[in-house]
């Protein structure tokens, strides 16, 4: 059926190539379309609990795109009226910014924080520094002491060496834009930045602007990668078919895979660059084990212009079964992904699989088309001959593969796995290190972030509302109060949570200015009274929506918000475990509390369903590359046989992650799924060449050794020439770019490895069925009768 299906397409292959230039010339059109950007919404697991208490309390409590700004004095205080008026004017200017949340821009120079006095006239409230920043000395001492004087400012927003002001704003979820966000505030940051003001910037807006803003830099790194691939391949195969049908595999693939990607509406998200890069690899891949097997046909068959038409068919014939099944795997994994909750990794997974499987006409039924129409396939560029070299390493396969050592590779190969499996469990899920690890430590977002955490309380928030739906005044009770207190005690013993806010702890200061200032009644009371009348006062002096940040409003919900110094995944699990605890241990009569919003409960969402769902995604993608073996070679030993190089390349590149503090996260997930497939692409092609050499009448250490000679040579090259160029990511400004890089080569190098060194190991000892049929002595025939 193969044999017919390939002297159909060549036959016809000016119609074939026809119709395949006229749908990438279509898709092409709305390729150019493709939306680039991060869309927030897509990050969320919107049935997941905490994103329903986020996306229900975001308005009031706070959102997750918040953006944090320090404004620091280089020399002395802040309190001196440059300083001040850098605070006042970026509160202001805040202002203009695209999508932001005008009643969340909270700073001194806001009208939210405020100073509560008391008076022979009652109790008043002003803001500290509003409509205007003092000018004079004792206008700057007066607001000096009523910083200090009020806890909720004091450390909150200005530093407790009073070197720094904090402000945060936050912005309209479904309206925010990245990459404008961030260039209006770093426009206005750099405004006010002078000898005597530093100004330092964090949130995810401003993280994912700087992702946006090295994407010039991500597209030359890739021009830099094609440009090292098509090299390597023109020195190593020493033929301009050799550099340029890769070159067209990866560059319809890519055309179909974006065009479509326009047509169903999907966002491109920058930093899964890479997962587009290590599907394009395996274009390349499988165009270069056609063009490795159409050489190795020509050799063979007389000079002239059918023998370029009689090779292509060879290619088709041999190389098509073992290329579905790797496209079909790799598909099969990556689709496991849609499965996830989460929106964006549904998203890229299908645009995954359609990139995927535009292979088998990129890469399986273009290349060899495109290889017929040569007049002079026999020749060389140039004299430089590397195959010697790597001759003597497939030679050194063969001879692992068929002597006694096999038993030693065997062995090996099951203690890596076991000892790599148990390493592996110390795969870290969620950051597993402070700052954010899509940039690298040096950066000026993660040097940002470490400076601001060490002057405040912590930069992302998460918050926990406690309420009674339909209860009206609940928050006011004794219980919601005392409740809130105790559960922000608690939880600040943890060291990674800064500090707590909420309500309660705006009453005990009410309580003290009604007392002269008496700082032993700035507690909380016990007396449902005398809370009742504290917060009927409050209200009484307080502008609209200055009670927002604490309480909805109708008082039947409240917030406890937490201040967290890093967003690892530790920090957060225990975080949220010990909320659990404490509201076990606590259990209220009336209320009932919910987890958890903020930046930091959308980050615990995504993290718990990667924990709940990652063992099981590699599970099933295990599952489904074992069913998808086992059908293509009718046998259930195939399947088996197939999962061991996918069980070593991915234990050993999980140690590698474990070890070197990658954490498995939104970003990397669709990487590790990829991967899944990747490792037994290689191994197909050996097996499956393994299989047909010996069905046409070799000996197995004959079959062994011709399958590593040529489909070993194809794994060999293009497992070198694209490790070399995944490397060069390395060079990126953004560090998860580079690590992903770089797990890419590592993948790359254990599959070929793999394939190169274990797999006729395992075949020569365990002699599977599915390969050694009963052998065929026919011997080998021209395919030139079949194009008469």
């Amino acid at each position: 059926m193969i044999n017919q299906f390939g002297q159909l397409c060549i036959r016809h292959r000016a119609w074939v190539l026809a119709l395949i230039s006229l749908i990438t010339i279509v898709l092409g059109f709305f390729a150019l379309k493709v939306d680039v950007r991060t869309v927030f919404e897509d990050m969320l697991p919107s049935n997941h609990p905490y994103i329903k208490t986020h996306e229900r309390f975001k308005d009031t409590f706070g959102g997750s795109n918040m953006v944090t700004i320090m404004v620091e004095a280089r020399e002395g205080e802040i309190f001196q009226p440059e300083v001040l008026n850098t605070v006042r004017g970026i509160t202001l200017g805040l202002r203009e910014v695209s999508a932001v949340n005008p009643f969340q821009i909270i700073s001194l120079a806001s009208k939210k924080l405020k100073e509560v006095r008391a008076s022979t006239e009652g109790i008043e409230t002003r803001p500290l520094m509003w409509p205007d920043a003092p000018s004079s000395a004792d206008e700057i001492a007066e607001l000096r002491a009523a910083v200090l004087r009020n806890p909720l400012v004091y450390g909150a927003y200005v530093s407790q060496d009073l070197k720094a002001a904090l402000i945060t704003v936050d912005f309209i979820d479904r309206e925010v834009d990245y990459s404008k966000v961030f260039k209006e505030v770093s426009a206005l940051a750099e405004g006010f930045e002078n000898d005597k003001v530093h100004v330092s910037m964090v949130g995810d807006p401003i993280l994912f602007g700087w992702v946006n803003h090295y994407l010039p830099e991500t597209m030359k790194i890739i021009a830099l990668a094609v440009v090292a691939t098509l090299a390597m391949l023109f020195i190593i195969l020493r033929t301009w078919r050799s550099v340029l049908l890769p070159l067209v595999a990866g560059a319809v693939s890519a055309t179909w895979a974006l065009g479509m990607c326009a047509l169903l509406g999907i966002t491109f998200e920058p930093l899964v660059i890479v997962v587009a890069m290590l599907i394009t690899s395996r274009a390349v891949s499988h165009a270069v084990q056609i063009i490795n097997r159409f050489n190795d046909e020509i050799v063979s068959i007389e000079s002239g212009r059918e023998t370029s038409r009689d090779a292509a068919l060879a290619s088709i014939r041999d190389l098509l079964r073992p290329g579905m099944l790797g496209v079909v795997s790799d598909a099969a994994c990556i689709a496991v992904v849609i499965m996830s909750p989460i929106p964006m990794l549904q998203k890229l997974a299908l645009l995954a699989v359609v990139w995927v499987s535009t292979l088998v006409v990129s890469a399986l039924l273009l290349t060899p088309i495109l290889l017929s129409f040569i007049r002079h396939p026999h020749g060389h560029v140039h004299g430089l001959d590397v195959t010697p070299l790597l001759r003597r390493v497939l030679d050194f396969g063969v001879w692992m593969g068929t002597s006694s050592f096999r038993y030693v590779v065997v062995g090996c190969s099951t203690l890596v796995i076991l000892g790599s499996g148990l390493y592996a469990l110390n795969l870290k899920i969620g950051d597993p290190q402070p700052g954010s690890p899509i940039l690298w430590p040096e950066s000026r977002y993660n040097l940002d972030a470490a400076a601001i955490n060490q002057r405040f309380q912590g930069v992302d928030r998460m918050f926990i509302v406690l309420g009674k739906d339909g209860q009206e005044g609940y928050v006011k009770t004794s219980e919601a109060l005392l409740a809130m207190n105790a559960l922000q005690r608690f939880i600040e013993v943890q060291p990674e949570v800064g500090a707590s806010v909420s309500i309660a702890d705006v009453l005990p200061v009410m309580n003290r200015t009604l007392r002269e200032g008496n700082p032993r009644y700035l507690e909380l009371s016990d007396e449902e009274a005398i809370n009742g009348s504290l917060m009927a006062i409050l209200e009484s002096v307080s502008e609209p929506g200055d009670m927002d940040r604490f309480i909805d409003g109708d008082a039947s919900n409240g917030a406890v918000t937490l201040m967290f110094r890093d967003r690892q995944g530790e920090t957060i699990r225990t975080a949220v475990a010990r909320i659990k605890e404490f509201i076990a241990d606590n259990p209220l009569a009336n209320g009932e509390w919910q987890l958890a919003g903020g930046s930091i409960g959308v980050i615990a969402a995504v993290n718990e369903i990667i924990l709940s769902s990652q063992i099981e995604s590699i599970a099933l993608a295990l599952v489904v590359l074992v069913v998808v073996c086992m059908v293509t070679y009718r046998s259930s030993v195939a399947g088996m046989l197939f999962m061991l190089p996918v069980i070593i390349s991915n234990t050993l590149t999980f140690s590698f992650m474990a070890w070197k503090g990658i954490g498995m996260n939104i970003n990397t997930v669709p990487v590790a799924a990829l991967g899944i497939g990747l490792g037994v692409d290689y191994a197909v092609y050996i097996a499956d060449r393994i299989k047909g050499e010996y069905a046409r009448g070799c000996t197995v250490d004959e079959a062994i050794r011709n399958a590593l000679h040529t489909s070993g040579m194809g794994v060999a090259v293009t497992a070198g020439v694209l490790i070399i160029s995944t490397l060069i990511w390395w060079l990126s400004s953004l560090r998860f770019q580079a690590e992903m890089g770089l797990l890419m080569a590592i993948w790359l190098c254990i599959s070929a490895m793999s394939a190169l060194f274990v797999m006729p190991a395992v075949i020569k000892v365990f002699r599977p069925a599915f390969i050694f049929g009963k052998a065929q002595a026919a011997p080998l025939t021209s395919v030139r009768t079949a194009l008469a």
